[in-house]
């Protein structure tokens, strides 16, 4: 298949005609290879209008949602990032394109090793990531100008929030049966949110939640 072709059609034809204007953002989309980071067998949806299904139940979202959570963070190149669910690795591909530091933390162990070993290979070497429980985020890389979120709490952990540079954004989905997108932002210690959309990601779980679904056999925490 013709990759770079199909590529280029999506930030077209999904991401420009529906109104996304950011240049770093467009120019990032249009550098990543997706079709590195989703399921063999679904490699020829790669840049398919829709989100797709990776391991252990998880999803790799709609380039159209990345691009538009990405554009909303108003990101600078010298913004250290943190990504809560790292899934297939892509958004955090996406993020290296733009700015200088990503850490993104994955609870599920396999696909943290399979996204760090996908971006490694692809030298996308500033973003890092960490076997770890987004619920913490990554008290030890704080603060951060901004966080992402792929998957969506019930409600924003507290510790993200104290993670969260003065002057940063948070951009996530809330909820549980109905979601929406909201972003923060800290502005003299206090945080300020505003609802963007309705939205439906994958719902940030726990440990126990894996253990108890079978989408893990025992803890992998260390």
């Amino acid at each position: 298949m013709d990759f770079p072709t199909l590529r280029r059609q999506m930030v077209y034809n999904q991401l420009i005609a529906r109104g996304i204007k950011d240049d770093d953002v467009l120019s990032a989309m249009s550098l990543v290879p997706r079709e590195k980071f989703v399921s063999e067998d679904l490699v020829n949806m790669s840049y398919a209008d829709s989100p797709l299904p990776i391991d252990c139940a998880q999803t790799i979202s709609q380039p159209f949602i990345v691009a538009y959570m990405l554009e909303r963070l108003k990101l600078k190149p010298t913004d250290k990032v943190l990504e809560v669910g790292t899934g297939s690795g892509y958004n955090a591909a996406v993020l290296s394109e733009i700015v200088d530091e990503v850490y993104t933390v994955e609870l599920i162990k396999a696909l943290a090793e399979d996204a760090e070993k996908k971006l490694k290979e692809l030298d996308y070497h500033n973003a890092h990531v960490e076997h770890a429980d987004g619920f913490e985020g990554l008290a030890s890389e704080a603060p951060f100008d901004a966080i992402i979120l792929t998957a969506a709490p019930k409600e924003i952990p507290e510790n993200l929030f104290e993670q969260l540079a003065e002057g940063g954004r948070m951009i996530a989905p809330v909820g549980e049966e109905h979601q929406d997108l909201i972003i923060y932002r800290k502005q003299n210690g206090k945080i300020t949110k505003h609802d963007v959309m309705a939205v439906r990601f994958v719902p940030m779980v726990d440990e126990d939640f894996l253990i108890k679904n079978k989408i893990i056999e025992r803890p992998e925490l260390s």
